[in-house]
């Protein structure tokens, strides 16, 4: 295995948050038992309300005694139940259990149930424990022991397979994808430690661009097993915190609300007709339209599926496997598999204190975006725009939208200089307006020289932007974006009296 060193970040509020009510919780099982009675009744009564405690961490899928786990048991505990529209046409009529999609590889060994891919990314192993090699079966990866003491948390990734997508740009071969992060905690105070996993974080993906992750970051109200609702004939992915097979913008996602993608039924036909999700986007869902998940019979969340003894018993269930390499994947099929990157799974990367685990726990490279274009006001000039905080973007909480330095240049030898902060709604919508308030600094000549003014400016206009990526003009995104945009404005110089009213034009590189 290959040790990975993780780039560190600032931003650990959230990362902490979960972090101390699991070490509060073992704290508390610590003074419990340093209390109590030796005898070994005292105990189990003290192993029961530890039970109950940490039944109360949000997120939790697992809690026991034994620190050894399987790759594959692992997966199954924290797997998704999976919600579908009523008018998928992959599900060609069928629900309940008749319901088989997602479905094998077709270079696998097929199998009459639905089947989920599961890949266990990077580990995060305690600095104390020491690194160590896997023993991995190439032949039965999901049998991999993993010591649940060594580990600091790790990224699990589950991958759904379809053989077509339908709408705009429709294909043969999709696969779509959920990431989870898992952050383990254990204490030693009976004979056998108690170790507890959790989620902290889900990422549901959205047609392979970043700024439309459907994000949620696990609280009190999220319930358990995860549902992802599966966009109508699309397969894009969105977390469904609570489970009603309705998406609420805001609840169901939590970062990044505005350019979030949601779950858009619609888009099979081939219209979005606006930038930003609706509600009336994404249709109604049928209960007889889920899959769910192989739970361990051990599952805290199993219970309340079980009916007269049977788990789920009208419902589909889908089989568990690893996610393969494409090596015998057919050349049409190879890209979609590749894309995904860690074909040697899992990475070690080594944990060694709180900041570089709330570092892991919000890492979001894609968010520090820079913007690069041609500006005209009456001028020819340079734009560039760029996080307000250098390398982390801030994202204003009220309404959701982001708040941008911007620095253009123009003139003659780009000799007036001007700064801005902008807000913009979103970062990814391909339509959305835009504020701007700063400075320019104007060079003008006289029969003296050269001499200098600053002014205030205003500025307010639209954005429109195009994810070029997958379009004839994919080749402009070896530029470092695959984002292109054109801004269409109005300049104002004056704080309280607008003077100077003129068009501002930008076309360029970058969401913002």
């Amino acid at each position: 295995m290959t040790l990975v060193k993780g780039e560190i970040k600032m931003d650990e509020t959230s990362a902490r948050r979960m972090f101390r009510k699991i070490l509060i919780v073992f704290m508390l099982v610590s003074i419990a038992a340093a209390v109590c009675p030796a005898d070994s009744a005292a105990v189990i009564r003290d192993k029961n309300k530890v039970r109950e405690k940490l039944a109360d961490i949000e997120g939790l899928v697992w809690h026991g005694e034994d620190s050894l786990m399987t790759f594959e048991k692992l997966a199954a505990y924290c797997a998704p139940i999976l919600w579908f529209s009523p008018d998928e046409p992959l599900l060609e009529g069928k629900s309940w259990g008749e319901i088989r999609i997602p479905m094998a590889f077709p270079f696998e060994e097929p199998v009459d149930t639905p089947v989920v891919y599961y890949r266990i990314r990077r580990l995060l192993i305690r600095e104390d424990a020491g690194l160590h090699d896997l023993e991995i079966d190439p032949d039965d990866p999901g049998a991999t022991l993993l010591d649940l003491s060594k580990l600091a948390g790790l990224d699990l990734d589950f991958f759904f397979y379809y053989p077509t997508e339908e709408g705009f740009g429709g294909h043969d071969h999709d696969v779509e994808s959920v990431e989870m992060k898992v952050l383990f905690g254990e204490k030693g105070q009976f004979e056998e430690p108690v170790y507890a996993m959790a989620v902290w974080k889900i990422v549901a993906k959205a047609h392979g661009v970043l700024w439309y992750d459907n994000t949620l970051e696990v609280d009190e109200y999220t319930i358990f097993p995860m549902t992802i609702l599966v966009e109508e004939g699309k397969h894009a992915s969105c977390t469904d915190k609570n489970g009603d097979g309705y998406y609420t913008r805001g609840f169901d996602v939590n970062r990044r609300i505005n350019d979030a993608w949601g779950v858009r039924d619609i888009i099979r036909s081939g219209g979005l007709s606006t930038g930003g999700f609706e509600a009336w986007m994404a249709k109604v869902r049928n209960d007889g339209d889920r899959v769910f998940p192989p739970l361990p019979e051990d599952s805290p969340h199993r219970e309340k599926f079980v009916e007269d003894g049977v788990y789920a018993p009208d419902y589909a269930k889908y089989e568990l496997r690893p996610f393969p390499t494409s090596e015998k994947a057919e050349d049409a099929l190879k890209p979609f598999i590749d894309s995904k990157g860690y074909p040697e799974w899992p990475e070690l990367e080594e944990f060694d204190d709180l900041k570089q685990l709330s570092s892991w726990f919000v890492e979001e490279s894609f968010m520090k975006s820079i913007g690069v274009a041609y500006r005209y006001d009456g001028d020819h000039g340079v734009v560039f725009a760029f996080p307000l905080f250098i390398v982390k973007n801030f994202e204003e909480q009220m309404s959701g939208g982001w708040i941008v330095n911007r620095v253009y240049f123009k003139d003659y030898k780009l000799r007036d200089v001007g700064y801005n902060l902008m807000y913009t709604t979103s970062a990814s919508r391909w339509v959305d307006g835009y504020f701007a308030l700063g400075f320019e600094s104007d060079a003008y000549d006289t029969p003296d020289g050269q001499e200098r003014r600053t002014l205030f400016v205003s500025e307010t206009g639209i954005k429109f932007r195009a994810y070029l990526k997958h379009s004839p003009l994919s080749f402009l995104t070896k530029l470092g974006t695959d984002f292109w945009g054109l801004r269409i404005g109005m300049r104002y110089y004056g704080a309280w009296e607008f003077s100077n009213i003129g068009y501002v034009v930008e076309i360029g590189a970058g969401v913002w």
